[in-house]
């Protein structure tokens, strides 16, 4: 038996290195490149929401429900919007953002329903909640349908109307 040479053994942990990351993105889902992870399928809405409510209720902030999915070209964009300036710090001041996985329309349509978020309307789709859960605002009318044509500073002006 010979011992395997050097060029074998950097070829063997140069492929474990590349197999094994794509092993774990088909794990997760199909993801299209170039977009991340935002909407957790194994996450528990219910639970996340109730925490969100704890955070709210201990730190006097509202609550954020963003419905949507990875596939998601806008709600993509929304999360890019939330992240920019100004609008990455109305939400950490503001606001505990919760975001739910609506799957294909098929995964937690009962959380949608209860917060009167009109699924077949499309997504991404928001609700405001205050600090002790009550519903304020539901997005009924699509105004985040089409993130791709809308402009950072319009979830700025949506973030500043809800703020208080």
């Amino acid at each position: 038996m010979t011992l395997p040479s050097i060029t074998t053994l950097l070829r063997t942990a140069l492929l474990a290195l590349v197999v094994a990351p794509a092993a774990n993105l088909v794990a997760q889902g199909p993801t299209p490149i170039g977009k991340k992870h935002i909407y957790l399928t194994e996450a528990n809405a219910k639970a996340d929401i109730a925490a969100a409510i704890a955070k709210a209720r201990k730190e006097h902030k509202r609550i954020i429900l963003d419905f949507g999915g990875d596939w998601c070209g806008d709600c993509q964009v929304l999360d890019i919007y939330f992240r920019q300036s100004p609008n990455a710090d109305l939400l950490a001041k503001h606001f505990v953002l919760v975001h739910v996985d609506i799957g294909r329309y098929d995964n937690n349509t009962d959380v949608a329903k209860k917060y009167k978020i009109p699924l077949e309307k499309g997504v991404p789709a928001l609700a405001v909640l205050n600090s002790s859960g009550t519903l304020l605002y539901s997005q009924e009318n699509k105004e985040f349908e089409h993130m791709a044509s809308m402009t950072p500073q319009s979830v700025t002006e949506f973030l500043n109307r809800w703020k208080f």
